[in-house]
């Protein structure tokens, strides 16, 4: 099993992937955002499908909340709220199709992502990554920070 993050951009929506240990989370791609949001859906739901098949599959998905410094929702946190209620829909019709590889829909959560994509920053800027080469890593490198908070978060509540 592993967890998937996603980092939703404007421009790309960012993945990150864990280790089967649920220990690291590692970049995995980035999808074209613009036009149809749909668009990535399918093809989230594609990945999901791909790893289902190769047995591999992703049990639990973190989708960054985009929340305002003060901790209130605006226009990009209700966005992220619908896109992840759009996923959950796409993949329960997807395990409802008998030729589907997919039989357990991961659950999905939605995590604060306040700052992440600073923190990604920081850490391309630490990797020795140019500022101009951060453009089109940066939302995978925020979905990495997104997927470890929650990674951390799991590991800390099993230790207490």
């Amino acid at each position: 099993m592993a967890w998937l993050g996603v980092d939703l951009g404007d421009a790309r929506v960012g993945l990150a992937l864990s280790d089967p240990e649920l220990t690291f989370a590692h970049p995995m791609e980035n999808l074209d955002a613009r036009g149809d949001s749909f668009r990535t859906l399918d093809a989230v739901a594609e990945i999901i499908e791909d790893r289902a098949i190769t047995d591999q599959a992703i049990d639990h998905i973190v989708v960054g909340l985009p929340l305002q410094l003060n901790g209130s929702e605006g226009k990009s946190a209700k966005k992220a709220r619908r896109w992840a209620a759009n996923l959950a829909k796409r993949l329960a019709t997807l395990s409802e199709d008998e030729s589907s590889p997919i039989h357990d829909i991961p659950s999905i959560a939605l995590m604060d992502e306040r700052l992440t994509t600073v923190s990604a920053h920081r850490q391309l800027h630490e990797a020795h990554i140019a500022g101009r080469r951060h453009r089109p890593v940066v939302d995978q490198q925020s979905a990495v920070v997104i997927l470890q908070s929650a990674l951390d978060a799991r590991t800390n509540q099993r230790s207490d």
